[in-house]
């Protein structure tokens, strides 16, 4: 009988893999400055130095790219949230200690520049987004359990990484403004580098420990959320963006949790056993479950779009 191995094993065996993949990361990353996306000579004082303040009207931007920003930026803020708990899975040490310093300081440049962005342009109420933020920040996040920490946390943040670059692109779309397109498509890109970086690393451990691996990356698909639910007002905006295709369920499905499988071959494994049979069986069952939900979804969104199509026709 095999001993099964702790997260401080699993750490130093990869050790070696994370090397590679942080090398690989910062010949890849580029550099980019904040400022050079936040069009500053739009920029006025607010009434507390002598200008006027925020009202409706002064925003570009339509309700759903207004929400979309308001909730990508607010997950962005909760990064010092993200940082403690990734830390406490992946330890300060070496390689791992490298990549959670390098990964919170690009991530940090996200919620900078998407700020500057929407305070000089006028497009969110400052104060409604200040009062989120402290609200937010001050719930935080946290991993639901710490079983299984360092497979949990990385398998989630491979789905979240990919999941947050879908939003960020399809925010930019829906601003239809150039300048915050080519912004949300600079930090998709960023996402997108740490994704690889992530659903990497969850390669070498489903290679390293099988059964222990899919069994973690079962309960994070099974239970995902994406990490601004503690937000306020998540659900309803939630529902606004999933109707407007910014992020939805057929996103979610196709295009984050899908490919991340297929990239680890979950379904074509002939290493697994027991416990990691059982879970690829539970992971599949949940995957037909999902379709099925993503197809009554969209079913209802057509339904209502034909209605208000109707309601509209009928008033005008």
């Amino acid at each position: 009988m095999t001993t099964a191995l702790s997260d401080r094993d699993i750490l130093r065996e990869l050790e070696p893999a994370a090397e590679r993949l942080l090398d690989d990361h910062l010949r890849k990353a580029k550099s980019w400055n904040p400022h050079d996306y936040v069009p500053w000579d739009d920029g006025r004082n607010f009434a507390a130095l002598g200008g006027i303040d925020w009202e409706p009207g002064q925003s570009g931007l339509s309700e759903v790219a207004q929400t979309a920003m308001i909730t990508n930026l607010l997950t962005e803020d909760n990064l010092p949230s993200y940082h403690r708990e990734i830390s406490d899975s992946f330890s300060r040490d070496g390689v791992w200690g490298t990549w959670v310093g390098r990964w919170t300081a690009e991530e940090n440049r996200h919620a900078i520049v998407m700020r500057d962005y929407l305070v000089v342009t006028r497009a969110v109420d400052p104060v409604r987004l200040e009062q989120a933020r402290m609200a937010h920040m001050t719930t935080g996040f946290a991993k639901p359990d710490k079983d299984q920490q360092f497979l949990r946390s990385v398998a989630y943040v491979t789905l979240q990484e990919l999941a947050t670059r879908i939003s960020h692109r399809n925010t930019g779309a829906a601003c239809a403004e150039p300048l915050a397109e080519r912004m949300l498509q600079r930090i998709a890109a960023d996402e997108n580098l740490h994704m690889i970086f992530y659903r990497s690393i969850s390669a070498a451990a489903l290679d390293l420990v099988p059964n222990e691996a899919l069994r973690a990356i079962t309960t994070v698909v099974t239970r995902f959320q994406m990490p601004g639910a503690t937000q306020p007002n998540f659900r309803r905006n939630a529902v606004l963006l999933a109707k407007h295709g910014i992020y939805d369920l057929r996103q979610h499905l196709d295009v984050v949790v899908r490919p991340v499988l297929r990239a680890w071959q979950v379904f074509e494994r002939t290493d697994l056993s027991g416990d990691g049979e059982r879970a690829r069986d539970e992971l599949h069952t949940y995957l037909t479950e999902l379709e099925s939900r993503t197809r009554r979804f969209e079913e209802q969104r057509e339904r209502a779009a034909v209605a208000q199509a109707e309601r509209a026709a009928a008033a005008g």
